[in-house]
């Protein structure tokens, strides 16, 4: 059994709709998050966010996009990239200086795509409005990524959060009447989230029609509320066999038409108190797709619950 058979692959899908291998380039702006303001942001988010390897954002978009464009064409002979801004909260920002940034990025003749990382509290109307001007104007296809982690508010406010279930799904709705595409964030074994919580936040992202998923596993960045819980004992990591658990039942409970972009995290080692039960995200892959292949598992396999289910039962 190969594995684009396992679930619907993210490099697949990218193939298909541009007919060439599509690569990002991460761009990291001078901003920050909504949720610091005040405050230490979430309780597992590191001082640098999620811009571990990204260049410095002393840097223009074009300079950031045009070095990093250098280095992936040489290695893989890259035509077409992403523009992906990855770090905080993108969207955090006054409205005509996030205009400047995306014109920016969308007038380089090799993005096919924009990629805007940012939160479900951070979505608003004329913000989309703008986006969907410049996707006309320049043909460029728009990806917003939400950070959701799970549908358990109780967890989301356990991790300082500074948002909720709802906030999500009015972030989602309204992405909706555009034609972007939406990626949510989903950390699977988030301390005090159980396999119930897994399998719910696996058929809400369902239902909702979300376009691409990208799972993470939990990892302990250095200095962080989270890695002081870790260190005195408040929290636990769940085994690397139950986070295996935890992306079958997740998987089998999606909808077969959602992208899978990711199945693990992957941060320097040398940044975290605990990543990735001290195994590279190759074996842990493998691992799970032999588990996969001994219990005939796939994505979708159990999305069977929409459409008045237990009218069967009549």
């Amino acid at each position: 059994m190969i594995e684009k058979e396992f679930y619907n692959k993210y490099s697949k899908y990218l193939q298909e709709k541009y007919g060439e291998k599509i690569y990002k380039l991460p761009i990291n702006l001078p901003i920050t998050c909504p949720n610091r303001i005040g405050g230490n942001g979430c309780s597992f988010c590191a001082e640098v966010g999620t811009g571990f390897e990204a260049m410095d954002s002393a840097h223009s978009v074009t300079e950031q996009m045009t070095q990093t464009k250098e280095l992936i064409t040489k290695k893989y002979k890259a035509k077409k990239f992403i523009a992906y801004f990855q770090n905080y909260t993108n969207t955090f920002m006054p409205l005509t200086k996030f205009q400047d940034y995306m014109i920016e990025a969308a007038s380089d003749q090799d993005i096919v795509e924009i990629s805007i990382s940012t939160r479900p509290d951070c979505i608003r109307d004329d913000y989309l409005n703008v986006l969907n001007e410049i996707h006309e104007k320049y043909h460029v296809a728009i990806n917003i990524e939400l950070g959701l982690q799970t549908v358990n508010y109780h967890t989301l406010d356990f991790i300082n959060r500074g948002h909720g279930l709802a906030e999500y799904v009015d972030a989602v709705l309204r992405i909706k009447q555009y034609p972007f595409s939406i990626c949510t964030h989903i950390i699977l074994n988030l301390p005090q989230d159980t396999m119930r919580d897994v399998i719910e936040t696996s058929r809400i992202l369902s239902v909702l029609g979300i376009d691409i998923v990208k799972l993470h596993s939990l990892y302990i960045a250095k200095n962080t509320q989270l890695s002081e819980q870790y260190k005195n004992g408040t929290i636990e990591i769940c085994s690397k066999e139950e986070y295996y658990d935890r992306v079958i039942a997740f998987l089998e409970n999606l909808s077969p038409d959602i992208i899978v972009e990711r199945l693990f995290s992957r941060v320097p080692e040398e940044d975290a108190d605990f990543s990735n039960w001290n195994t590279s995200w190759w074996k842990l892959q493998d691992g799970l797709l032999d588990k996969m292949t001994q219990e005939n598992s796939y994505q979708g396999k159990k999305f069977n619950y929409l459409n008045g289910r237990a009218l069967d039962k009549l």
